[in-house]
């Protein structure tokens, strides 16, 4: 297939490229190269595979309408791929105009372009996040999810929101995918696990919120990924039982899907440090302190409409997964 993905120098995008021109795919990735994080970390997920003959890079910001809609109509896609957005929940809190502009007006501008291009299937990167203030657990994408807790969520809550209207009016197949908590090889310097081993080498202190009893389904970079293939070759189709009067949040009579990716298996946030001192072969300096705005509290996926739809369970296990992170570190940060 000819595949665009957005946010290809992200952390999910790059691995996402990756296992895309490993089966054969030609695959056309646009990412602004922002500075949020560190560039050159982008640069060195891109020199992975910015070489294959099959693929092709385009350094363009989502939010400019006539930068999206010229490299449609040159690479002509079949399907698309969103990662594209302004990531991390508590940056929402300082810097909300970049969540509007990348994650409302950008995911607006691939809606129109996949619409005038009659893409086949759009996939985008949901998040966790938009349960909020919701108890229920595990979370279901058939719990009501109107009450997000930070901007963050609520542009992802959008989004599903965005891509509906968009398959209802247009026919347009598209699946939203609530990721939990992804972490691995080459992720970002702001997340949990390379802040944590950063300051663990250097015996700084790290921070532990909600004095270490958050819960999160953790999930590994390569299950995100087998996961998102999985469900790109099977673009969404209507719920013919779906029923207006108890409706369901999960699904539609228009050609839209939600599925939660996560390992279905949470971890108390003290024990995910742990793991990571006993692969570091250091221990952590710790200073425990209250929950911060916009978190929520636990995390826990029920995939059970992933695998009844897909066959699929994300399988790598927490030890393994942050094993391979250390490798990586070590190895990425010391050469």
């Amino acid at each position: 297939m000819k595949v665009l993905v957005t946010g290809s120098a992200g952390f999910i995008g790059s691995a996402l490229s990756i296992k895309l021109l490993e089966r054969g795919d030609t695959v056309f990735g646009i990412d602004n190269h922002n500075d949020y994080y560190s560039p050159s970390l982008k640069e060195d997920r891109l020199k992975r595979h910015i070489d294959n003959p099959n693929y092709s890079h385009f350094r363009a910001d989502i939010a400019n309408r006539d930068s999206l809609l010229e490299i449609f109509n040159q690479c002509k896609p079949e399907r698309v791929v969103n990662l594209a957005a302004q990531a991390g929940v508590r940056y929402s809190i300082e810097n909300p105009a970049s969540y509007i502009d990348s994650n409302l007006v950008g995911f607006g501008n691939i809606l129109e372009c996949s619409k005038q291009h009659e893409i086949e299937h759009l996939v985008y990167a949901s998040s966790s996040s938009v349960y909020g203030a919701n108890k229920n657990m595990p979370y279901s994408i058939h719990h009501n999810v109107d009450h997000p807790v930070s901007l963050y969520a609520a542009t992802k809550k959008a989004n599903e929101l965005m891509a509906h209207t968009y398959s209802h009016l247009f026919e347009l197949p598209t699946t939203g995918l609530r990721f939990f908590t992804v972490y691995g090889p080459w992720d970002r310097p702001d997340m949990a696990l390379q802040k944590f081993t950063k300051a663990i080498l250097a015996d700084e202190t790290i921070n532990v919120f909600n004095y270490g009893n958050h819960k999160r389904d953790f999930t590994y970079i390569d299950d995100i990924t087998e996961g998102i293939i999985r469900v790109l070759d099977n673009p969404a189709s209507g719920n013919p039982n779906w029923d207006g009067i108890n409706a369901d949040p999960g699904s539609s009579r228009a050609p839209w899907r939600l599925y939660n990716i996560g390992s279905n298996k949470p971890y108390k946030l003290l024990d995910y440090i742990n793991t990571l001192e006993k692969n570091l072969g250091k221990t952590a300096k710790k200073e425990l302190l209250p929950i911060q705005p916009g978190d929520v509290e636990h995390t826990y996926a029920d995939i059970d409409d992933l695998i009844k739809d897909f066959e699929y369970k994300p399988s790598t296990e927490l030890s393994k997964g942050i094993e391979n992170f250390v490798d990586w570190y070590n190895g990425y940060y010391e050469s």
